[in-house]
């Protein structure tokens, strides 16, 4: 059975907590972090078997020394199917919250966008399968565990996957550094999908033409870009500040 390896203490414990099935833990040898033990009771308590190892073979089990002592062998991660969580969250209280990545490549930038996601109450994040980053170790670990708490998606077609949110009802907002309108002047509240592009060039052009509204971050300072994971998260917690704030 194909396996994938998970590295780092909140993304072990966060597969360790779901649903994902988990077969060996690995644990560095002689490590006095107590949350690598409270991993490997929790391990135990799920029947996943745990082994000792020393700090170099963890670092080649993980292909990474950032691996905080614990390496985690677990079924293949599983996307998330779109109309399966449509129909599931069609009803949801204070409507549909999705947030769509258009070409993120960079996979600390999207496993950083999944957790600012979900800290933000986004029900679902959506990529394309094409030309972007998909879901790998360096994600998950960057993610701090959140793709075990919130549904990645991942889609062919991006601008038909567009405009079958706004089937659902779904508002389209999107990133664009050039936008007249601020994210500070719109709306977030009921059905909404925010849009934010890849690290270069942004949304494309197709993908644009597909948004509702196109919203610019204010810059106050002398440079005119942000990193794509701190523009999104920005963007986000307007959204959930707006939406969750009585």
């Amino acid at each position: 059975m194909k396996e994938d390896i998970l590295y780092g203490i909140n993304p072990v414990r966060e597969a360790l907590r779901g649903n994902r099935k988990a077969f060996e833990l690995f644990v560095q040898t002689g490590g006095t972090d107590q949350r690598i033990a409270k991993l490997a009771t929790l391990a135990e308590e799920k029947g996943v078997a745990v082994r000792r190892r020393e700090r170099a073979d963890l670092e080649r089990l993980a292909g990474n020394p950032h691996h905080q002592g614990v390496v985690l062998k677990v079924a293949p991660f599983v996307y998330a199917e779109l109309e399966d969580f449509l129909s599931n969250h069609m009803e949801s209280d204070g409507g549909l919250f999705v947030l769509v990545l258009d070409g993120i490549q960079d996979p600390q930038n999207l496993g950083a966008l999944i957790r600012s996601a979900a800290c933000a109450g986004v029900q679902a994040v959506i990529i394309p399968k094409d030309r972007a980053c998909g879901m790998t170790p360096v994600v998950e670990k960057a993610s701090a565990g959140a793709v075990e708490t919130v549904p990645v998606i991942q889609v062919t077609n991006l601008v038909q996957t567009l405009e079958r949110l706004k089937q659902a009802g779904c508002w389209t907002f999107g990133l664009a550094g050039e936008a007249s309108k601020d994210i500070y002047q719109a709306d977030y509240r009921g059905n909404l999908a925010l849009v934010v592009g890849s690290e270069g060039e942004g949304i494309r052009p197709l993908v644009r033409k597909h948004c509702d509204l196109l919203l610019a971050i204010p810059h106050y300072g002398g440079i005119s870009s942000l990193n794509a994971s701190v523009a999104g998260g920005i963007v986000l917690f307007e959204a959930a500040r707006q939406r969750y704030t009585p």
